[in-house]
C-alpha cells in the first residue's frame, strides 16, 4: 500500500474555517465599507437637496423683486396683458382683498429686495411661489412658475440617485475582493494551524515545509500587485507571531527528539552492560567465582548508574510539567554551604578544599534541598573534571539585593564556543570521558532549573586547562522577611 503523506496546501472553500471567515469578518468588514459610503451619500444628498431648496427660494424671490422694479414704474397690468405674462414664467394678479400668506423677516433677505419685505409669501417649490403686495391699498400678487426649474432638479437627482446606486453595487463587490485579498494571510495561517492540529504527528521535515509556507505569508505578500500600506502593520504582525511560533515549536520538536535520542542512548549503555555480563554468568560465572563477582560488581554499578539516571530524567518531567515540589522558607545560605563542604570532604578526604565567606549569615528564601541539590551538583561537576592536585574554591558572599555562591576548580576549562551549551540537556565538554566521570550531562540542566525557579541565574567563566568559576546568583531576603 503507498504510503499516506501530509501536503500543505490551502483547504477548499467548504473548509469551515474559510466559511467563518467569510460569515463573520469578511461580512462585517463589507457592511461596514457599505454603510460607511451610503451614510456619504446620504449627507451629499441632504446637502444637494438644502442647496437646491435654497436656490429655488433665491431665484423666486430675486424674479419677484424684479416684477414689483417693474410694477413701481409702469403700475400693475391691467388683465388685458395677462395673456402676454402666462408666456413667460410669472403672473401679476389684481386683488380685491388684503394680501394673505406668511411674513418673512427682513433679516433674511438681501439688501438688493427691499421692495418685496412687506409681501406676504405663499409657494409650492414644486410648482409655484406667491408674494401678495399691498401697494397702498390696491393690492396685487405675483406669482412665478416653478415646474420647469422643479422637473430639472428632479431628473438630476434621479440620475445621481440611479449613479449612487451603482457606486453602492459596484464598490459592494470591489469591497468584497479586497477584503478577501487583506484576509488571505490570516486564512492561510488558519488552515495551516488546522492542518497542524489535525495531524497526529509530524515530521521534522514536514515541520520545517509548514514553517517555510509560514514564513511566506506575511502581510508584505498579500498580493504582488498591491502595495502595501503602513494599517496593515497588524497582518504582518500576525505573521511574525505565527512564524517565530512555530520556529519555537521547531525547537521544541527538536530538543524533545534530541533528548529521547540520548536518554536512549544513555540507557542503551548500561543495558548493553548488563546483559554481557548476565551471558558471562550464564556460559562460566556458575562455576567461576572471580567471573560471578565481577559480574555482580558491574550489573550493581550500572544498575545503580540507571536508577540515578531515571531520577534525574524524572526530575526534569516534574520540572517541565510544574509539578515538582517546591517548598520555599527562610535559609542560611552559608549553612547550606558549610554543611555540602563537610559532606564533599568526607566523602573526597583527598581533595583539597577552600571554602570562603563571612561569619554574617546569607539569608534567601528558597527550598534548602533543592539549593543543597545544585550545590552538589557543582561541586561533583569540579570534581570529576580537575586533576587530582586542583584546588575546589567554594565562596558564599552578599552584594547588594543578591546572594552569590561560587563553585571554582582548576581544571580542564570549558572552550568559548561549549559554553552557550552546558545547560543543555545530555551535553558534555568533553565526550571522551562520558563513562569514565560517570556523569549523565543532566545535572546542569537541573540546576539551570532549580536556580531559575528560584528567580536566580548563573554567571559562567571558563578558560581551557585553566579551569572554570560557575557562580549562582539568587535574590536575597529583605530585612522584615528575616524578622518575620
Amino acid at each position: 500500500m503507498p504510503r499516506n503523506r501530509h501536503r500543505f496546501q490551502t483547504p477548499p472553500p467548504a473548509d469551515p474555517i474559510a466559511a467563518a471567515r467569510d460569515s463573520s469578518l469578511a461580512l462585517r468588514l463589507n457592511i461596514g465599507f457599505f454603510l460607511r459610503q451610503l451614510s456619504v451619500f446620504v449627507v451629499m444628498d441632504l446637502l444637494l437637496v438644502g442647496l437646491a431648496t435654497a436656490g429655488i427660494f433665491l431665484y423666486a424671490e430675486n424674479r419677484c423683486a424684479d416684477v414689483v422694479d417693474m410694477v413701481n414704474v409702469r403700475g400693475v397690468p391691467s388683465e388685458d396683458a395677462l395673456a402676454w405674462m402666462e408666456a413667460s414664467d410669472y403672473t401679476i394678479t389684481r386683488l380685491d382683498r388684503e394680501p394673505e400668506g406668511h411674513s418673512a423677516a427682513s433679516s433674511w433677505l438681501p439688501t438688493s429686495w427691499p421692495e418685496t419685505w412687506e409681501g406676504l409669501r405663499s409657494w409650492n417649490l414644486s410648482s409655484y411661489y406667491t408674494i401678495e403686495m399691498p401697494n397702498d391699498g390696491q393690492p396685487y400678487a405675483i406669482t412665478v412658475d416653478l415646474s420647469g426649474i422643479f422637473t430639472g432638479l428632479y431628473w438630476a437627482g434621479v440620475v445621481i440617485l440611479i449613479c449612487q446606486g451603482l457606486s453602492l453595487i459596484t464598490n459592494l463587490f470591489r469591497s468584497g475582493r479586497s477584503i478577501q485579498k487583506v484576509l488571505r494571510p490570516i486564512q492561510d495561517l488558519a488552515a495551516a494551524a488546522a492542518r497542524l492540529n489535525s495531524m497526529a504527528h509530524m515530521s521534522r521535515r514536514e515541520i520545517e515545509s509548514l514553517a517555510g509556507e509560514l514564513d511566506k505569508i506575511d502581510a508584505a505578500h498579500l498580493d504582488s500587485r498591491i502595495d502595501l500600506p503602513p494599517t496593515q502593520k497588524e497582518l504582518r504582525s500576525l505573521a511574525q507571531s505565527i512564524n517565530q511560533l512555530m520556529d519555537r515549536v521547531n525547537q521544541a520538536y527538536s530538543a524533545q527528539m534530541r533528548f529521547v535520542s540520548d536518554a536512549s542512548h544513555e540507557l542503551r549503555t548500561p543495558i548493553a552492560v548488563i546483559q554481557g555480563y548476565a551471558a558471562l554468568l550464564d556460559r562460566w560465572g556458575k562455576t567461576d567465582p572471580e567471573a560471578l563477582q565481577e559480574s555482580i560488581d558491574a550489573i550493581r554499578g550500572e544498575a545503580a548508574s540507571m536508577e540515578r539516571l531515571v531520577e534525574q530524567l524524572l526530575f526534569l518531567a516534574r520540572g517541565d510539567n510544574d509539578s515538582q515540589p517546591v517548598k520555599m522558607e527562610t535559609i542560611d545560605l552559608t549553612d547550606l554551604a558549610g554543611e555540602v563542604l563537610r559532606e564533599e570532604e568526607m566523602i573526597h578526604p583527598e581533595r583539597i578544599f577552600l571554602p570562603r565567606w563571612g561569619e554574617d549569615p546569607v539569608s534567601i528564601y528558597a527550598d534548602p534541598g533543592l539549593i543543597k541539590q545544585v550545590l552538589r551538583i557543582l561541586m561533583d561537576n569540579s570534581l570529576k573534571y580537575s586533576p587530582p592536585q586542583g584546588r575546589i574554591y567554594l565562596r558564599v558572599r552578599e552584594g547588594g539585593d543578591n546572594a552569590r555562591i561560587t563553585v571554582q576548580d582548576e581544571g580542564m576549562g570549558i572552550s568559548p564556543e561549549g559554553i552557550p551549551h552546558i545547560f543543555e540537556r545530555f551535553y558534555r565538554t568533553d565526550q571522551s570521558r562520558d563513562r569514565k566521570t560517570g556523569g549523565t550531562g543532566l545535572g546542569l540542566s537541573i540546576a539551570k532549573w532549580i536556580v531559575e525557579r528560584h528567580g536566580g541565574w548563573f554567571e559562567v567563566v571558563s578558560r581551557p586547562e585553566v579551569g572554570t568559576r560557575i557562580t549562582v546568583v539568587l535574590p536575597v531576603c529583605q530585612k522584615e522577611e528575616r524578622v518575620s
